[in-house]
């Protein structure tokens, strides 16, 4: 079952967002599903591989979330993913709009506490894709107003992958959150194959779930399970 309102306000928000947004930019955005965030820290067989395997299984948006390497080290790997991304994938960078600039990736993802949104679509273009972590409906309205092309919605339950995230706010919110904006809102925070069918039957566009795929032995298997678990759901609604 949809949320209520929530087919009325989606084709509104289509109709907005078409205006608004570059037409390329928002057709890609509108083709994710399962949404891959990679950490070396939780990684069995290391991000290469992982973002290898992600898109192998047809995940189509990358994010590169990196915390403990040299910018040096960054970029290089970062150029890598690239590589596997090209024509394949949406590829993001968290946070380090440098490191985007220096490889030309798609895009960035960033917090509440990074570099001002205008700022970084100054220096990055109106082309490329910024995506802005949320955590309530007056963040996620002031995003779309500062031109973010989609929210990350965080966290939806309670996590252990980022220590500074809070508690869960629940699927029940993600309505709250789609009937407010226009833009694709993307689930984010403990998700995993128990709970993750609650998420899009609320109405998210995309899920991350980080532990739950990068931790296993079989990152690809994981993904396609998501996929088909998220595809399912969203042809029965």
């Amino acid at each position: 079952m949809k949320p209520e309102n929530l087919s009325l306000k989606n084709s509104d928000s289509k109709n907005h967002s078409d205006m608004k947004y570059p037409d390329r930019k928002t057709s890609r955005l509108e083709e994710i599903d399962f949404y891959l965030v990679t950490d070396s820290g939780l990684s069995r067989k290391g991000t290469l591989s992982d973002v290898k395997e992600a898109v192998e299984a047809g995940c189509k948006i990358v994010q590169y979330r990196e915390k403990n390497r040299s910018t040096r080290e960054m970029i290089s790997e970062a150029a890598e993913i690239k590589r596997i991304c090209i024509d394949k994938a949406i590829f993001l960078v968290n946070d380090r709009i440098d490191v985007a600039l220096a490889v030309d990736a798609d895009g960035v993802h960033i917090g509440q506490d990074d570099m001002p949104i205008e700022t970084a679509r100054r220096l990055l273009g109106k082309d490329k894709i910024i995506g802005l972590t949320v955590h309530n409906a007056d963040e996620a309205i002031e995003a779309e107003k500062k031109e973010a092309d989609y929210v990350g919605l965080s966290p939806i339950f309670d996590t252990v992958t980022k220590n500074d995230a809070g508690d869960g706010i629940g699927p029940e919110k993600i309505p709250e959150i789609k009937n407010a904006i226009s833009i694709p809102v993307v689930a984010i925070g403990g998700i995993n194959k128990e709970n993750c069918e609650s998420v899009i039957r609320n109405g998210a566009d995309s899920l991350v779930a980080i532990s739950a795929v990068i931790c296993s032995d079989n990152v690809k298997s994981e993904i396609e399970s998501f996929i088909d678990i998220i595809n399912r759901i969203k042809c029965r609604d």
